[in-house]
């Protein structure tokens, strides 16, 4: 740090300016420049970039009320770009004899073109009517692009999260016990046995002697 005096003496010495650079702060900052060249270095680099700065244009889309939807796709393709390269697009609709009784065909059509060029393109002019021409007017957007970028990044990973229960959704109806099946006590199953024992015997006994029954002869008549 040196006196004013001082840093001036320095540069008329070296045949340049004392320039203050910050003048806000204490003590205050300066430099010892070509005042006169660094001003024409920044008046260069300005008309510089003025030439470079490319001027918004109005570019022109002619449609029709019934116009085929190839047709329509290669004029969107060429409105995009348009609309990319910062410059204004108006759409321009031409109704000619009958076509007039269409004209909500026609409006129809320009709604779904600022729909289409949602992401590089905003509504300035909405479609208006004058005579037989129907005009809107669409000027550049960068904000949809960004908005519809993040949208697309949104989507994946809000479908990659599984899926949350709805509370309003019924729960599953509890399936009964089975019932178990019927135990007998230790009396009740010996008798249990003893009468199918009983059952079998006899059934031993009748089939023997219904083998030993001779058959009766038939009487003649």
């Amino acid at each position: 740090m040196i006196e004013t005096d001082e840093a001036l003496a320095k540069a008329r010495d070296a045949g340049l300016d004392l320039v203050e650079v910050s003048p806000n702060s204490r003590p205050a900052v300066c430099r010892i420049m070509d005042y006169g060249k660094w001003k024409y270095d920044q008046q260069k680099k300005e008309s510089k970039a003025k030439s470079n700065a490319k001027k918004s244009e109005l570019k022109g889309m002619r449609l029709r009320p019934k116009i085929d939807s190839h047709d329509l796709a290669l004029k969107l393709k060429k409105a995009r770009e348009f609309l990319e390269d910062g410059d204004k697009v108006q759409f321009v609709m031409l109704f000619r004899g009958r076509e007039m009784a269409h004209r909500d065909l026609g409006r129809k059509t320009m709604l779904d073109v600022v729909e289409t060029l949602s992401d590089v393109g905003k509504l300035e002019q909405p479609p208006q009517m004058a005579g037989r021409r129907m005009t809107m007017l669409l000027a550049p957007d960068r904000s949809g692009k960004a908005k519809k970028d993040a949208s697309a990044k949104a989507a994946p990973a809000a479908a990659s999260k599984p899926a949350k229960p709805s509370p309003s959704a019924p729960a599953p109806a509890a399936q009964p016990p089975a019932e178990p099946e019927p135990q007998l006590k230790p009396g009740e199953a010996a008798r249990a046995a003893m009468r199918q024992q009983k059952h079998a015997e006899e059934a031993e006994k009748a089939a023997p002697a219904a083998e030993s029954t001779p058959e009766q002869p038939a009487s003649a008549g």
